[in-house]
């Protein structure tokens, strides 16, 4: 039997990009929407929620029907009391909304299970092992257009003349979607994909974006944040070594620690004064959720932790370690409501208060003649082609598709044109 949201090329649209097919096959009583949107400056979820909220709806039930959900959770920052309460006047049955706190990183699914259940996943367990399925907004507007993927909804923020949400194809350049938002105002730049806290440094504005793209940072060349993506492991490595006094900041405020789970980053810090690290002092970085609040707020030598756990994380996995304690017998710490990270804070922290924060949705999609679709866009297997080069295709059209049994999400054209190929891509070109 086909399933719309195989042949649609629904995927996660902020994360890991895990398809929706696989991650709504499970049985659950509870699913939590998760529109958080705890990174800084970012705004799509709230735009969502306001103009396309028909769509939403149906995707939500949709998505409750498949996991056998009785309980639709939409977790929301209490700050947002207007939106809280639009929404409270129209909710479906069994649905209610959940005022979150303003901290970081609220959106983290583990985090919000807590928060909205108060049961905790496991170290390396899943939202199903606490009775719960999590999806962001996105991805439940897309279930409930019912038709293939073809656009991304983003925020393009900071260093920008006019800070705004946009729909635009997916696969266009990172260049025309700063340029969409008035260009940079300021001469020389640097742009990250995904926010400010846990996204990346694009080296290539003309490579493009993809269905997971979850925002666009637009920074001045010189501003402190920039220069962190930008450090080289070698210099993680060698200043952290000298300058750790091994506080223990980047733990007691670590939320996978508070949650209880075996992460312990001053561990890993501790590990760069030895060549071979001992098993104690990497397993817990297989817990590490990468948030970076360790890096980007807690250290006082504004050293980079989440960067050594990363490190140390495929150290761990070559070796095949594994934690051996018991799953059971987590719990949370006394002291987690007290250790939340105020939003304001890490603004200020991180010198971002100078932008406008905002992001107002443009009307409209973004129009663009020449897009790149990378054939692999989250997680599984690449998509195979289905088209061959000169072929010409509409918008909507399928272009490749992921063999069968296989995970892997479709790709379908968000341009009319002519097809031809890059690596790993399929590009066309409108006209």
């Amino acid at each position: 039997m086909s399933d719309s949201l195989v042949e649609n090329g629904v995927v996660g649209a902020g994360g890991g990009g895990f398809p929706a097919s696989a991650k709504f096959s499970v049985k659950v009583p509870t699913f939590i929407v998760n529109a958080a949107e705890c990174e800084p400056l970012l705004h799509k979820d709230k735009e969502l929620l306001v103009h396309c909220r028909d769509d939403f709806f149906r995707g939500l039930a949709v998505a409750m029907a498949r996991t056998g959900a009785s309980e639709g959770v939409i977790g929301v920052k209490e700050k947002y009391g207007e939106l809280i309460s639009s929404l409270e006047a129209v909710l479906p049955a069994g649905v209610r909304v959940q005022p979150l706190s303003d901290t970081y990183p609220a959106g983290d699914e583990f985090v919000l299970v807590h928060e909205v259940t108060g049961r905790l996943i496991p170290p390396g367990g899943l939202p199903r092992d606490a009775g719960c399925a999590v999806s962001n907004v996105e991805t439940l507007v897309n279930i409930g257009m019912d038709r293939p993927v073809t656009t991304k909804f983003l925020t393009v923020a900071g260093a920008v003349r006019k800070p705004l949400t946009l729909r635009v194809p997916v696969g266009i350049s990172f260049r025309e979607c700063v340029a969409e938002a008035g260009g940079a105002s300021v001469p020389k730049y640097g742009v990250l994909s995904g926010g400010v806290m846990m996204g990346s440094f694009v080296s290539d504005l003309d490579g493009p974006v993809t269905k997971t793209t979850g925002g666009i940072i637009v920074l001045p060349e010189d501003h402190p944040v920039l220069r962190r993506y930008l450090s080289t492991d070698a210099q993680v490595r060698r200043i952290g070594k000298s300058a750790c006094d091994q506080c223990s900041f980047c733990t007691e405020l670590c939320p996978r620690y508070l949650l209880g789970h075996p992460i312990q980053p001053h561990l890993a810090m501790r590990s760069l004064g030895f060549e071979l690290a001992t098993e104690p002092l990497l397993e817990g970085t297989l817990f590490c959720s990468g948030c970076n609040l360790c890096s980007m707020y807690s250290c006082p030598e504004d050293l980079d932790p989440r960067r050594v756990c990363s490190m140390d994380k495929a150290v761990a996995l070559k070796r095949g370690l594994q934690w051996k304690g018991d799953p059971k017998g987590v719990r949370s710490h006394e002291l987690l409501e007290w250790r939340r990270v105020p939003s304001s804070r890490i603004m200020r922290k991180l010198g971002l208060n100078e932008f406008v924060n905002e992001g107002p949705l443009k009307p409209g999609t973004a129009k663009t003649w020449r897009v790149k679709l990378l054939l692999k866009q989250g997680a599984g297997v690449p998509a195979e082609p289905r088209v061959e080069a000169g072929q010409r295709v509409g918008e909507g059209e399928l272009v490749a598709s992921v063999p069968e049994g296989k995970l892997g999400v479709n790709l379908h054209a968000s341009i009319a044109g002519r097809v031809t190929f890059a690596d790993g891509a399929i590009v066309v070109e409108g006209g």
